[in-house]
């Protein structure tokens, strides 16, 4: 899987603001990414040291639209935690 494929972009909410605070990342991913791709390609395209990585799946909600029945795409959501003294910022842009 390529570096450009594993990370879909950064995540901005006032969780992943709080982990930010925390030297943490959050980032959407694709779902087939496992922990060590996640690792490598924030590693390679940031030049940082990772720490940890925790994933979630969050599952697609059914919702409907005039009257038809849809799915909201299911979500992979990866926080990385950074070594001390490595930072991003994800409010700049990728």
């Amino acid at each position: 899987m390529n570096t450009y494929d594993v990370i879909r972009k950064p995540i901005i909410t006032e969780k992943a603001t709080m982990a930010s605070e925390a030297n943490g990342v959050v980032f959407e991913v694709s779902i087939d990414a496992n922990k060590p791709q996640i690792k490598a390609a924030v590693e390679e395209l940031f030049g940082v040291k990772v720490k940890a990585v925790n994933t979630t799946i969050t599952k697609g909600k059914v919702k409907r639209f005039r009257g038809q029945l849809g799915k909201r795409k299911d979500v992979k959501k990866a926080y990385v935690t950074l070594e001390e003294g490595n930072t991003i910022d994800v409010t700049t842009g990728l």
